[in-house]
């Protein structure tokens, strides 16, 4: 399993954020969790007490998404946007707006695979300098470290399963 102590969240230039992750799962598997609904809503939740209980994903560039979230005490949180281009299994580049946050956000996903390994850079710009601090100080990294934290749990899972059946058809 991926040490989770190897989220890493940077501030750069004025409006951007950086996210870098390595997961041990190829890069196939990562994207395939990152693009079936039903494994968004496994992992794709942040800290204890979320589900996600819209997952609408764009499957084309131009296509909109949209990520509906409720805590299990009722408040809610949303995601929408639209693609702006879908490299599979390699880049996503989608524009975000969530609620309560001024602005559209451009963010880029890009997945790279050596030796096994899937190394995961997110970037995302804002629309301006206080909005990058207003999502900074949200507690996003917690969120995330707990996500990805789940998705290790599943990566490793559908690998173990991966390998099972090419054992199989030996």
């Amino acid at each position: 399993m991926t040490n989770p102590g190897d989220l890493k969240v940077t501030a750069r230039g004025d409006r951007e954020i950086v996210i870098t992750r390595s997961f041990d799962a190829s890069r196939v598997l990562v994207w395939e969790a990152y693009n079936d609904p039903e494994l968004l809503k496994r992992w794709l939740l942040g800290p204890p007490g979320w589900s996600m209980v819209v997952c609408e994903l764009a499957r084309k560039a131009g296509e909109p998404y949209h990520y509906l979230w409720r805590h299990e005490d009722g408040c809610e949180m949303g995601i929408h946007g639209e693609a702006r281009e879908i490299i599979p299994p390699e880049r996503v580049v989608f524009t975000e707006l969530m609620d309560g946050q001024p602005g559209e956000s451009l963010v880029t996903t890009v997945l790279v695979e050596e030796a096994g390994k899937t190394f995961l850079t997110t970037t995302a710009v804002y629309a301006s300098r206080e909005v990058r601090e207003m999502v900074l100080k949200s507690g996003m990294e917690r969120g995330i470290a707990a996500s990805y934290q789940r998705l290790d749990e599943i990566l490793r899972t559908r690998g173990a399963q991966a390998k099972q059946k090419s054992v199989g058809e030996v």
